[in-house]
């Protein structure tokens, strides 16, 4: 682990003068060093409670995620958001692979960064996923004890929509076609030795899109969220990640998660379905689905008006202590 001080220029979100901010980096127990940047109150004084926070699935540190664990620090957290394995300024290749079972002890390895550091306290460690993320901070939490608490924002259960397409709309017949399809890209790629890409966000932005994918434009192809290192921002995941989460769902043990658990999602998100079913599954007294009224999926990545940070606080004040 080592630490430096972190540039302001290349977050998509404005620096606050309430915290300090260091570029950190982490060892996941795959052999891939995360690339952090660590946020933390100014003027804290001892062991803090503190958070991982990661999203959403295929951004990076210096988008949502930082503007989730910037807001963190600014009431009294010390928050680091990380690029996952493959991505960003994270370590790994081929780059730009996305994994259920990596991406899950990507998380799991945030929270060892954060028990072995002298300013947390190792008993109040939670984290926060967002996006596609969500859905994988739910399943770490299943399997990971040391998390206390965790919220899921805006979330996607990315095997799910991978296996079954949006609103369950794919069949068997389907899922064989795209297996098909991807082992067909495995092959070009392996003939080739590069590995082909999906795409990011469509670009240009056909006139019939969904109001969902215009959303995802105005985040991450304009100067409100775009990033070079973004993956949904440039060029897109390797075509054949999909096989991973196509062949494991996730969240298959999320009924067992005994610790607390705050769901967020939008109203209006054509997403929504995938946190109230995941929260269906929960068990116990200590989870809580939050609705916020009239917002969208992508409203929920950078709008301070919306985004309720207040709440997110006070469970994590809650369940942290």
């Amino acid at each position: 682990m080592n630490s430096v001080q972190a540039g302001e220029n290349d977050r998509t979100f404005a620096p606050s003068d309430r915290v300090t901010v260091e570029r950190v980096h982490f060892r996941t127990r795959f052999g891939t060093t995360l690339a952090g940047d660590l946020y933390k109150p100014k003027n804290a004084e001892g062991r803090l409670p503190a958070l991982a926070v990661c999203g959403p699935f295929g951004a990076v540190k210096e988008q949502a995620s930082g503007l989730y664990a910037q807001t963190m620090a600014e009431r009294g957290f010390i928050a680091v958001a990380f690029d996952p394995s493959f991505t960003g300024e994270s370590s790994g290749e081929p780059r730009y692979v996305a994994s259920p079972d990596i991406n899950t002890e990507d998380f799991s390895a945030a929270v060892d960064f954060l028990e072995l550091r002298d300013d947390v306290d190792p008993e109040r460690i939670g984290i926060i996923g967002i996006c596609g993320w969500g859905g994988l901070a739910l399943n770490v939490a299943a399997v990971d004890t040391r998390i206390k608490a965790t919220v899921s924002s805006t979330m996607y259960d990315m095997s799910r929509v991978t296996a079954n397409g949006y609103f369950d709309s794919l069949d068997a017949e389907g899922r064989d076609e795209l297996r098909r399809q991807l082992n067909a890209q495995r092959t070009e790629d392996a003939r080739r030795g590069t590995y082909a890409l999906a795409g990011g966000v469509v670009d240009p932005l056909p006139a019939d899109a969904p109001q969902f994918v215009k959303a995802y434009y105005d985040y991450y192809k304009t100067p409100r969220g775009y990033h070079p290192r973004s993956l949904n921002s440039n060029g897109g995941w390797n075509r054949t990640s999909a096989l991973s989460f196509l062949n494991t769902k996730l969240l298959s043990y999320s009924d067992e998660i005994r610790s607390a658990v705050l769901v967020i999602h939008g109203e209006k998100a054509h997403s929504r379905y995938f946190s109230e079913d995941a929260f269906k599954r929960l068990k116990g007294d200590n989870k809580e689905l939050l609705i916020i009224p009239g917002a969208s999926h992508v409203d929920l990545y950078d709008r301070l008006d919306i985004i309720p940070f207040a709440r997110i606080e006070a469970f994590f004040r809650e369940h942290l202590k």
